[in-house]
């Protein structure tokens, strides 16, 4: 029997990430596992005819970057050529987008649909002069009278719409909205083309399904730019019923099944975790409970290999975002309002009743909850009713966790970590909106969004990830951005008392991120045993400058022992 590695990597800055964060200088793959880590000599005796021995020049060896909140469907269908790239710097106002759509009208017949992703008023010059300007559907129609046009905002709590959308969609003047969700009107009270929330279903109802072949292009799409970024695992939060009406479906079920036929064929170079989602943004408890009562049971993985596509537990919408003031807050936004919860009911106590509901139904269900919840106001509300469904149910191990978590309270990160949940944050969110939440939530909360220092010292599992297609998936930026806590619009620091370190940073796209799959018994640190999932970034990550991080080259991504992605230098 060959006994000998298959892969061997030298010469290298491992970061193991092990409990001690130890460090080491090579390290050893055999088949789909690592057989050595140490020095040379370590690795020296499992060299055989067959190894493959790569020295890596100094470069840092990390376990494979594990991204823990990221749409892939979504993603590739948000990403050029199957929609415009409508983000920054693609665009850098509204006469912009105005122009990319009707470049695409140009080749479109009349009557088909044009669809866009990633406007961001915050990068909208003539949004950013005023902040009461809002896209409208007048600033498509000139360029699209034939066309119905969707765009998406980033952050997928918004759609902008033109006016043959609305006309094909039967939205008007009394349509009303869905509940948690908004149709913005002007004075006259005719729709303005913005759909919020919930209110966006009204699009993806009217839009034909996303079919088999289109979700499997995108999926292979992400999973291309996934693995050259080095990411080797991700979680898809939310697929199912609830997301049928979301980006085309792209939410949907039958997203699911195309992932279980891409690791049936050999083609999934990521492993998968997934929340499922019973309800869309908006739901009642009651709806809820339905639809729960329909999933796949925990941990159910439909035949596949667990350790590859995994079914962890179900998503719930609790608010909205702080840019549409739907998150819900306990201060007002300037120029006044709180938010709010965005499940059923017509009070905030109602509302509250609902939210606890849904969270009990699926604790006891025996479900991980993932709760999307961004408003200080919400994020109490969520901590405390998982804490009450504990007490309720008594659960071992069940590793809830707040989704996003933006405005983190002493109270949250007390409750959260005393009962061993965790939350999941968005460092390239961060990155992104730091200057343009100061217009709605005021300097010093926009400076205190996405705690890291404070969560990490309360002792809270922290995992990071980029909510693609809302950013890029790039871990590199995220990493730079926990250290530095700069914008990416003006370069300012935001919040530097929430500043980490580079190893904690290191530990939330790794180690913690495993946690929440319930997988850090066998990824997401390099050692003995454990699977071998492997990220190289050509510099070393000790002495590096932060602000160079973003730029270093990942040279090779490694899932499973299999090579997935390789530029490494001749």
């Amino acid at each position: 029997m060959d006994t000998h590695a298959d892969l061997v990597l030298h010469n290298a800055r491992v970061m193991t990430v092990d409990a001690h964060f130890s460090l080491a200088s090579a390290l050893a793959v055999t088949g789909t596992t690592i057989s050595a880590v140490g020095d040379r000599d370590a690795v020296a005796p499992l060299i055989g005819p067959r190894t493959r021995v790569i020295d890596l020049r100094g470069a840092t060896l990390l376990p494979g970057i594990n991204d823990s909140h990221l749409h892939g469907c979504a993603f590739g269908m948000a990403s050029p050529p199957l929609s415009l790239d409508l983000g920054h710097p693609a665009v850098a106002s509204l006469a912009d987008v105005a122009r990319a759509v009707a470049k695409a009208t140009e080749r479109a017949p009349a009557g088909q649909w044009i669809t866009g992703h990633g406007w961001d008023t915050g990068y909208l010059a003539e949004c950013a002069a005023d902040p009461a300007r809002r896209p409208t559907r007048h600033d498509l129609d000139q360029v699209s009278p034939d066309h119905p046009v969707v765009l998406y905002s980033f952050s997928g709590h918004a759609t902008w719409v033109n006016t043959r959308a609305l006309e094909s969609i039967g939205i008007t003047r009394h349509t009303p909205a869905p509940p948690g969700g908004a149709i913005v009107t002007d004075a006259a009270g005719e729709p303005t083309g913005l759909l919020h929330e919930g209110a966006q279903a009204l699009v993806q109802n009217a839009l034909p399904p996303l079919s088999r072949q289109e979700r499997t292009d995108a999926i292979r799409s992400t999973l291309a730019t996934l693995a050259e970024l080095g990411i080797t695992s991700y979680t898809e939060p939310g697929l199912g019923p609830g997301g049928e009406g979301i980006m085309r479906g792209a939410l949907g079920t039958q997203t699911l099944e195309v992932y279980r036929e891409l690791l049936a064929e050999g083609e999934l170079t990521a492993r998968l975790g997934v929340l499922l989602l019973p309800t869309g943004m908006a739901g009642t408890a009651e709806e809820f409970a339905r639809a729960l009562s329909e999933l796949t049971a925990p941990g159910a993985d439909g035949g596949c290999d667990p350790r590859r596509l995994a079914v962890h537990g179900v998503k719930i919408f609790a608010d909205g975002i702080v840019p549409n003031k739907t998150a819900w807050m306990h201060q007002p936004y300037v120029g006044g309002g709180c938010g709010g919860l965005c499940v059923g009911g017509d009070s905030d106590s109602e509302r509250v009743a609902e939210i606890n509901a849904m969270i009990r139904h699926a604790h006891a269900a025996g479900h991980q909850l993932g709760v999307h919840v961004t408003g200080d106001r919400a994020i109490d509300t969520v901590a405390d009713a998982f804490a009450a469904a504990q007490a309720a149910h008594p659960r071992q191990d069940a590793r809830h966790y707040a989704i996003h978590g933006d405005f983190l309270t002493a109270h949250s990160m007390k409750v959260l970590a005393a009962h061993g949940f965790g939350v999941n944050m968005n460092p390239t969110i961060k990155w992104t909106v730091a200057d343009m939440e100061e217009d709605f939530v005021g300097p010093e909360r926009a400076a205190y969004a996405w705690p890291y220092r404070d969560a990490l010292d309360a002792g809270l599992r922290v995992a990071s990830g980029s909510d693609a297609p809302v950013t890029h998936p790039d871990w590199r930026q995220g990493v730079a951005t926990m250290m530095l806590r700069e914008s990416k619009a003006a370069g300012r620091v935001s919040g530097p008392e929430q500043r980490i370190t580079l190893a904690e940073a290191i530990r939330t796209y790794t180690i913690d991120a495993a946690w929440q799959d319930f997988a850090d018994h066998y990824k997401g640190s390099l050692e003995v045993g454990k699977a071998a999932d492997l990220c190289v970034l050509d510099t070393d990550l000790l002495t590096a400058d932060p602000h160079d991080i973003p730029a270093t080259p990942v040279t090779l991504t490694v899932v499973d022992g299999r090579i997935v992605h390789e530029a490494l230098a001749d």
